[in-house]
């Protein structure tokens, strides 16, 4: 089922798709994909046996594109998750977020934990970004989009990999609004992190992912695993950014074993 809600403080309109029963699990993708992502990957077909959420962050595919800074807040974000999961009569819900996302999920974890029953998060970092989206694509991302618009963002991606990129994420990229991306970018280069005692301080059952080859996202990970009581974090092999979101067997056959011993002890 495909719906549309808004978020209640600032007006955004919000798409999101709901498929299959069981408990509850939230999907949010990552930066510059939308719920598609899970569908195409195979998560969808993957997870079954839950009941699934997945939504267009605010931005992102369906969903309002505003292209002033202020409206990519962190507050803002988790409004938009939290207007989903009412709009599904949703108390609360397993989470998974890629990237974006599973920055999405610390800060719903920190600020609203009656919402997550679990926290899973793959490529996730819970500290500022501090410079880490120009090392992820390539530097000058953002003058590339600004001037350039998508074209140019994804030309200076591919020269950057040394080879085109594959003509799904092309296309999930080239699709997106530059103006509200460039928007979303500049915002997100200013929003704090959580600090490690904060992490600390989380009781939520998490699930921490990343590959060997993700950095800082593996090193943010362990940490992060380090520091909460009911975290665990594991490695995906030879993997990095990219390539461990399409690593859909592995990730969600520790997903699926996750889930599983959180509804055990219900």
């Amino acid at each position: 089922m495909t719906g549309y809600t808004h978020n209640p403080h600032d007006g955004v309109r919000l798409a999101y798709e709901e498929y299959g029963t069981g408990e509850p699990l939230l999907l949010v993708h990552g930066t510059g994909l939308s719920k598609a992502a899970w569908r195409g990957l195979g998560y969808r077909k993957a997870l079954a046996g839950w009941r699934l959420i997945a939504l267009d962050m605010r931005g992102h595919g369906r969903s309002g594109k505003p292209h002033e800074d202020a409206a990519y807040t962190t507050e803002a974000f988790m409004a938009d998750v939290e207007a989903v999961l009412d709009a599904c009569g949703v108390e609360s819900a397993h989470y998974f977020g890629y990237s974006f996302g599973a920055r999405v999920g610390f800060g719903l974890a920190a600020a609203r934990p009656d919402r997550i029953r679990s926290l899973a998060c793959l490529g996730g970092t819970w500290r500022a970004l501090g410079g880490q989206v120009g090392d992820l694509f390539f530097p000058g991302y953002l003058e590339a989009l600004e001037r350039g618009g998508m074209p140019a963002f994804i030309d200076g991606w591919a020269a950057r990999a040394g080879h085109p990129l594959d003509p799904v994420t092309a296309h999930a990229f080239g699709t997106n609004d530059a103006a509200a991306l460039a928007a979303y970018f500049r915002q997100g280069e200013r929003l704090p992190g959580l600090a490690e005692d904060e992490l600390a301080r989380l009781q939520v059952p998490a699930l921490l992912l990343a590959g060997s080859r993700d950095h800082p996202r593996a090193e943010d990970s362990r940490r992060a695993a380090e520091l909460m009581p009911h975290a665990q974090f594991r490695e995906l092999p030879g993997l990095d950014h990219g390539t461990s979101l399409a690593a859909v067997e592995p990730v969600t056959t520790l997903l699926r074993d996750f889930l599983q011993a959180q509804a055990s002890r219900v």
